[in-house]
């Protein structure tokens, strides 16, 4: 159930973003809207395209609680802090034989023996 809705939710995700993509512009970012008949109106007429955007934002708040909902109850019913412990996992020392065993971080090279560090000459 929670993929049939992810998958949902996806593609009113994209049909939104085509939709909103499709819609004309009125000249300024952000709804500042330029100059026109309705320059002194409050709001503009109501479109096709602006009604199938409310639409689809409807839609995927709606999804977006749906999947909200399905997660809390797939949830475990205990919070993370209530899985930690007072101490830290035990780590596991590196064997001896292995090239990591004497505590370099990186292994060593085939047959470079001279010092990482610069002589002074």
């Amino acid at each position: 159930m929670q993929n049939v809705i992810l998958l949902i939710h996806l593609l009113l995700t994209l049909t939104l973003i085509v939709v909103v993509l499709l819609q004309r512009s009125e000249g300024g970012g952000l709804g500042l809207g330029g100059g026109g008949p309705n320059a002194t109106a409050g709001r503009s007429a109501g479109t096709a395209l602006g009604k199938v955007t409310w639409g689809l934002g409807f839609g995927l708040f709606a999804t977006s609680m749906a999947l909200t909902i399905i997660a809390a109850q797939n949830s475990s019913g205990s919070s993370v802090l209530d899985r930690l412990t007072d101490r830290p996992p035990a780590r596991e020392a590196p064997a001896e034989d292995s090239p990591l065993g004497s505590g370099d971080l990186l292994p060593p090279v085939e047959g470079d023996d001279a010092p990482l560090t610069p002589t002074a000459d």
